[in-house]
């Protein structure tokens, strides 16, 4: 469905008044324009069918074009490709697989690391669907909340000799993001080379000025994703929602923090901002780096890989536990993040805890969850009770009720806004990076995660969540289900959302 611009919104801005069904009495430009229209939505319908997506899926699509058809078509043109499909992400995918494949890395054996089976079976789901090895010879370390975050990025931005590397969903040109400024244009002018990739939608309201002035000191600044107005299209859906720096190749950086004073606990309209992020250090910065120069690549046509960047030295840490960084987005041939999650779940024999600000599983996920409670399994949620984005956060709520039924234990975080996105199963298996536990990570978004295995940091992410815990609020059935009538019937409505997107 590409080049569904311009001429679309002349016909939408037409049509507005026009109902479908009057479409044969029209007469004139608009009634071919409705006629059109009609058209569209049913060759749409058909494609949608044909694509085989979840009956869900499909079935709200097509109510949608039945009951609102400006609208749906709108939303369709926005929001439905199925990117998965389009020859431009294909081609990256294609590009990145061939990459990874070539530069890959050599592991022990997994009987030499004493790894279980049904972890086995894990590492290599991921090794298969993201192009990426495991290792065992890389050293992370959890960063806890803003400050913490923000001071170790920046002590190491400013210790960087080759080159500085960063890709993030949203910037902000506050203090904190023109300290950041500052460091990248005194890096450059001291000879580093910097890239800075970041998302056109999520740096909406990032000053022009502030891109310019980083640009003209010999930052390498470009945006992922540009979108021209008026002309928008399905690309503008997909968006590069990972939060990514490497410098020198030796030192990464990924997680849930973006750049901005909200992520330290300064915007009055959040209070206290609960995050977590991942220093890592050793052989899994190659894959980092890897992921960096195929977005690069995607969104510049420019290829700088070389041993200065991606070096085949050995490594000298070791019997660090085991670290796996993977890359998932629409562009790839699974949904990576989603069978991954699924794959942590199902290898359970304990517990699964779960820390997601945006709540909103897909059926398979949802489904495992239960699945698990009703198991015995000691299953947690701990998600935002004050929410930043209201559809998400009534839409998260409809989940609830079948999950307490099911026996899971769901909390809601009660100092600030809790934004970490961790997986911990087991107390010995975790994952933490970018993606949420809803449909846009696992279908829609451009994500990085990392997978520890018996590291020192998953300890301290068991450890960070029990503290959190004790400052949340764990939902009880009884009282959830006496919420007014009012409140359930937005909730639903919200998750009437939930496929489209």
């Amino acid at each position: 469905m590409n080049g569904k611009v311009g001429l679309s919104f002349l016909v939408l801005v037409l049509m507005l008044g026009s109902p479908w069904y009057l479409l044969l009495e029209e007469v004139g430009v608009r009634g071919y324009l409705s006629l059109l229209l009609a058209l569209s939505l049913v060759i749409i319908g058909f494609n949608i069918f044909i694509e085989n997506r979840h009956p869900i899926q499909t079935i709200t699509w097509i109510i949608a074009f039945g009951a609102f058809p400006v609208i749906g078509f709108i939303f369709y043109l926005l929001f439905g490709g199925n990117f998965r499909k389009e020859r431009k992400f294909r081609r990256k995918y294609f590009l990145d697989k061939h990459e990874f494949l070539k530069r890959g890395t050599e592991v022990d054996t997994w009987e030499k690391r004493g790894v279980k089976l049904r972890h086995r079976r894990l590492f290599s789901l991921a090794e298969k669907l993201g192009n990426s090895s495991i290792s065992f010879a890389s050293k992370t370390r959890i960063l806890t909340n803003g400050k913490e975050t923000y001071a170790s990025i920046l002590k190491q931005l400013r210790k960087a000799k080759h080159h500085i590397h960063l890709e993030y969903y949203i910037v902000r040109d506050d203090d904190s993001g023109c300290t950041l400024k500052d460091i990248l244009i005194q890096k450059a002018k001291e000879g580093v080379r910097v890239r800075f990739l970041y998302d056109a939608v999520g740096c909406w309201s990032l000053a022009r000025p502030y891109i310019d002035e980083m640009r003209d000191s010999g930052v390498e600044i470009v945006p992922f994703g540009p979108i021209h107005l008026p002309f928008i299209n399905s690309t503008f859906n997909f968006r590069n929602h990972r939060k990514m720096i490497i410098v020198d190749g030796t030192i990464g950086f990924i997680g849930g923090l973006n750049i901005g004073d909200e992520y330290l606990g300064l915007n009055v309209n959040y209070g206290a901002w609960r995050d977590t992020h991942l220093l890592v250090e050793g052989e899994a910065v190659r894959t980092l780096q890897l992921i960096f120069s195929q977005d690069w690549y995607y969104s510049t046509n420019q290829s700088y890989l070389s041993d200065a960047y991606i070096g085949t030295s050995q490594p000298v840490l070791q019997d660090l536990g085991g670290v796996q960084m993977i890359a998932g987005g629409p562009d790839c041939e699974w949904t990576v993040i989603k069978n991954l999650f699924f794959s942590m779940i199902n290898s359970a024999e304990k517990s699964i805890w779960i820390a997601s600000p945006y709540f909103v599983p897909d059926e398979d996920i949802f489904q495992a969850l239960k699945v698990a409670g009703l198991s015995g399994l000691d299953v947690r949620i701990l998600v935002p009770r004050n929410p930043d984005k209201w559809i998400v956060f009534h839409a998260s709520r409809t989940y609830f009720s079948e999950l307490l039924e099911a026996g899971v234990r769901i909390f809601q975080y009660n100092e600030g806004f809790m934004h970490s996105k961790i997986v911990i199963v087991d107390n010995e298996l975790a994952s933490i990076g970018s993606a949420n536990i809803d449909m846009r990570s696992f279908h829609l978004n451009f994500e990085v995660n990392a997978f520890l295995y018996r590291t020192e940091s998953t300890q301290t992410l068991v450890d960070d969540y029990l503290k959190d815990l004790k400052v949340s609020q764990e939902i009880q059935l009884k009282v959830f289900s006496n919420r007014n009538f009012g409140l359930k019937v937005l909730e639903s409505t919200c998750r009437l959302l939930s496929p489209l997107l």
